[in-house]
């Protein structure tokens, strides 16, 4: 189950997150010691503010670790079907320029999409 994220991508992705997590809270013991040293009120707010961007941070990964394990393997297979919809129709009664661009471009959808289906035979 938890093989998937074995993968040497997310080994590189765990080790990331676990270094930068780290960093927030030594950022913040800076913020803190300058605070300490009379930096001011923005320096305290940083100080508080960088290990809560380190645990947002371990929070947003932890959730698409539990997304990466429920998502289904077979959604990464390439689909071989191609999704027709209907177009909504343009009145271009008023405009022969736009009439013709329109024709153009349904021809070259009639031409990618007969290729498509060339393709899948």
């Amino acid at each position: 189950m938890y093989q998937r994220l074995l993968t040497w991508r997310w080994v590189l992705m765990h080790l990331l997150v676990l270094a930068l997590f780290v960093m927030t809270f030594f950022l913040g013991h800076w913020q803190l010691t300058k605070a300490e040293a009379g930096g001011g009120p923005v320096n305290w707010s940083y100080a508080l503010q960088w290990p809560l961007y380190g645990l947002m941070g371990a929070g947003f990964y932890l959730r698409m670790c539990r997304d990466e394990l429920r998502r289904d393997p077979a959604d990464d297979e390439p689909g071989t079907s191609v999704v027709l919809y209907q177009r909504p129709r343009i009145d271009t009664t008023g405009d022969p320029e736009l009439a013709a661009y329109n024709a153009y471009l349904a021809e070259l959808n009639a031409k990618a999409l007969g290729q498509q289906a060339n393709r899948g035979r």
